[in-house]
């Protein structure tokens, strides 16, 4: 029984719908579970799922245990995780960030060397910033498109950051198959996730209505507004330009953040 694990939210539901409704079949029977993203780091790095979403930053330190899929990847092109503040805000000390492994904490380590790092719940973050606990936070997930909202000023695109940084596409979520499954099995499984994101894209209403039930809160509009950005051609076939944007990601761990070296090895 593969035990198969994704982050409840629009983006990993849209990928995800074919398989959802059954219109595409796994190698294997599976169970599902479903989690915030630092807490699929956690699990992965004990080797507990055989199938997970995880932070591009985590691959770091799971490279001997798990393949990476060439399909599934979250990729900002020139976006990604927002750093907001309170209007009166000029230079934050405590950023809240959402876990450890997360990618959005290892960029904010790269590029406000000067913060100190607070970790929260992602879906606590733009609370704790608007009550003045934090000086400012990174918002992962749809908070990227609603901060506003809660009267709050982007101080910086993480994106944005990397992109005139390397010039590269900003590797932020991955998926992975666990090598003790054998190479074989990982590349049906990627084959069947590429399908079911294509049979997401050929019923593209009923997959983002599904999606929306995962989107705490937004339209369906600005459902597919984030599902466009975190679905794009890189999530269809990482290619040899996504798989650059993750190696010197971890590279860069490795220099910044003193994670293990790691050659990733892809599906």
């Amino acid at each position: 029984m593969l035990k198969i694990a994704h982050s409840p939210d629009a983006d990993d539901a849209y990928m995800f719908y074919g398989i959802a409704v059954g219109a595409v079949k796994l190698p294997a029977p599976f169970v599902e579970f479903l989690s915030d993203i630092e807490t699929l780091n956690r699990l992965a790095l004990e080797e507990l799922l055989d199938v997970t979403a995880i932070s591009a930053h985590a691959l770091a330190y799971i490279c001997d245990k798990y393949f990476v899929m060439s399909v599934g990847a979250s990729m900002g092109d020139g976006y990604g995780p927002v750093v907001v503040a309170r209007s009166e805000v000029a230079e934050p000390k405590y950023v809240a960030v959402p876990g450890r492994f997360t990618t959005a904490a290892l960029l904010t380590k790269l590029a406000l060397p000067r913060a100190r790092a607070v970790e929260l719940p992602f879906d606590k973050i733009l609370d704790a910033v608007a009550a003045g606990i934090v000086d400012a936070g990174v918002l992962i997930h749809e908070g990227q498109i609603t901060y506003e909202r809660y009267g709050l000023k982007k101080v910086l695109d993480l994106g944005e950051w990397w992109r005139q940084e390397t010039g590269l596409p900003t590797p932020l979520g991955l998926d992975v198959v666990r090598k003790a499954l054998d190479r074989e099995m990982a590349e049906r499984i990627t084959e069947a996730l590429r399908e079911s994101i294509q049979y997401a894209d050929s019923h593209r209403e009923e997959a983002l209505r599904y999606a929306q039930k995962f989107a705490r809160g937004l339209s369906l509009e600005e459902t597919a507004r984030f599902v466009n950005m975190y679905v794009n051609k890189y999530t269809r076939d990482m290619g040899e330009v996504g798989r650059r944007a993750v190696r010197e990601l971890l590279e860069r761990a490795r220099e910044a953040a003193g994670a293990p070296d790691c050659f990733p090895e892809f599906v």
